[in-house]
């Protein structure tokens, strides 16, 4: 081999090995972690959930919390998110904010976004009978917070041997204070069964709802060009919504969301 083609050959290995160890590969992007979010109707706990049959017994006849709660905490628990994990729970009617940790999980009937102690109801200031929140994972700052004023001696030292590292005091402007004054609207609830691109879709399913339930306020509401919600409502209160929520879980449809209409 003359000269030249080695010094050929040597340039073409060099080449070779310098396309080898250049790399264009992009590293691969982290998938965003989805935070869990909820609306629906908290489960306030009571001793009778302790005992079997103690709700009821459409919704589950087996006893649903394993171990009594002191009602005088602030405890929250749920069945898919872990213990320690951190929640915001809104009450949207009068826009008050507990920040809290998830005490530990817990089995209760699907109809329900969460259990929560009555000392968490009394701070939100829930209506028992209509118990709607709104739940949201939060990534940090384990806080307490309540509306300004809301928080009395007793209130203060519960909440000092509560599970939190601290209180604040949401400083509330006035338009905010006027929010409980115009809580005189009509609260309707509508069940969220599901999104659909094509209306077909979802009007086929509605019309094989309403055979299957006997039920005739299902609609098809266009959100946009490719997104046709499909929905059953409005429905005045839990008691009267309970019924087909279980219908419909038991038809197979699961994670049915319960979204606030106000009139």
């Amino acid at each position: 081999m003359n000269l030249t083609k080695k010094i050929i050959l040597f340039c073409a290995i060099l080449l070779l090995s310098a396309c080898a160890e250049y790399k264009t590969d992009k590293p691969k992007e982290a998938k965003e972690r989805k935070f869990y979010s909820s609306k629906g109707f908290a489960l306030i706990y009571s001793d009778s959930l302790f005992e079997q049959g103690g709700i009821d017994k459409e919704l589950n006849n087996n006893e649903i919390i394993d171990n009594k709660l002191n009602n005088e905490q602030i405890l929250a628990l749920h069945s898919s998110l872990k213990k320690n994990t951190l929640i915001k729970i809104i009450n949207p009617d009068t826009s008050i904010v507990v920040e809290t940790k998830i005490f530990r999980s817990a089995d209760y009937p699907n109809i329900f976004n969460i259990v929560l102690s009555k000392k968490i109801a009394t701070i939100l200031e829930l209506n028992l009978d209509n118990p709607y929140v709104e739940v949201f994972e939060v990534k940090k700052n384990k806080t307490f917070i309540a509306k300004e004023g809301n928080i009395f001696e007793e209130e203060k030292q519960v909440a000092e041997s509560a599970p939190i590292d601290e209180i604040k005091m949401d400083d509330l402007s006035e338009e905010q204070m006027d929010i409980k004054k115009k809580i005189d609207k009509k609260n309707n609830f509508v069940l969220v069964i599901s999104d659909f691109y094509y209306y077909d879709s979802a009007q086929n399913l509605k019309e094989e709802l309403i055979k299957k339930t006997q039920i005739n306020n299902f609609s098809v509401k266009k959100i946009n060009d490719t997104k046709y919600r499909l929905s059953v409502g409005p429905f005045k209160n839990f008691n009267a919504l309970k019924s087909i929520y279980i219908s419909l879980n038991n038809l197979g449809f699961e994670g049915i969301n319960i979204y606030r209409v106000q009139e």
